[in-house]
């Protein structure tokens, strides 16, 4: 019994386990993996680079091809190199902010957003980091499709009068801001997703403050429409890679600073139902 004592008090003790810190950069890194995991992920972003290319080269040949034959809508003919390209943007943002909403609701749906926050108790940094992730991802994919559907766009209407390069006066910014543009609907989309925690709400909201609320607006009066459509979220995004702007538009930096109060709001309301609410 002594020698059996003996060796039990010999033998060396397990190690500890090294005890994990939350921080920043590792929720971060979490979000990232969970991202690239979904197959969701690889649909909508492929689709949305493709509705960016597709739809920009679509246009640049449907304009050259009307060229001159007496038939092309008056608005149509007056387009440049850049508008042309930038065709697919508004159907883009669609895939782009859809993905937003998946990423953040698909969790409620499917009760991972238990284990998620149960990993990191203090709720917040989940929100920021899911928000940072798609955006960086959709700024990245909208820059890409916009210089990509613009490098081939404009060598189709290459010597007509839509021509136009890269060195062209606000061309640059243009497709900076179209990119940019994107990224902040793919961080409205998780704002929303997260805010509504419903796959079907956070895409229906969205697709209504984009795309059937200006529709809407053009019913009000004139006076109200040169109000309010200016500041509604896809007309102040439009404004950040128009080429021209004019009285009834805003100016690219407005544009983005309207953008970042509608995303602020967004993430405010997500922020403040996920301190609030229990899941």
């Amino acid at each position: 019994m002594s020698t059996l004592t003996a060796a039990t008090e010999a033998a060396p003790a397990a190690p500890a386990r090294p005890a994990y810190r939350v921080t920043g950069r590792r929720v971060l890194a979490s979000e990232w993996a969970k991202l690239w995991s979904l197959r969701s992920t690889w649909i909508t972003l492929g689709l949305g680079l493709l509705f960016l290319v597709a739809f920009g080269l679509i246009a640049a040949s449907r304009y050259k091809s009307g060229l001159g034959s007496g038939h092309m809508d008056r608005d149509f003919a007056r387009s440049t190199a850049l508008s042309l390209s930038l065709f697919g943007t508004n159907f883009a943002q669609l895939a782009l902010g859809v993905l937003g909403v998946l990423v953040t609701a698909g969790e409620y749906s499917t009760g991972m957003i238990r284990s998620t926050l149960a990993a990191v108790p203090r709720r917040l940094p989940v929100l920021w980091s899911k928000a940072a992730v798609l955006g960086l991802v959709a700024l990245v994919i909208g820059t890409i499709g916009v210089f990509v559907a613009f490098q081939f766009g404009s060598r189709i209407v290459a010597g007509t009068p839509a021509g136009m390069d890269l060195s062209h006066a606000g061309v640059l910014r243009s497709l900076l801001g179209a990119g940019l543009y994107l990224g902040l609907v793919g961080v409205i989309g998780t704002a929303l997703g997260s805010l509504l925690r419903s796959v079907a709400g956070g895409i229906s909201v969205l697709v209504a403050a984009l795309m059937l609320i200006p529709g809407l607006v053009t019913l009000l009066p004139s006076s109200w429409q040169d109000d309010i459509s200016p500041c509604l979220p896809s007309n102040a995004g439009e404004s950040m890679f128009a080429l021209t702007h004019d009285a009834t538009s805003l100016s690219p930096g407005s544009g983005l600073l309207v953008l970042l109060g509608w995303t602020a709001l967004a993430l405010s309301g997500a922020a403040y139902r996920l301190l609030r609410s229990d899941v």
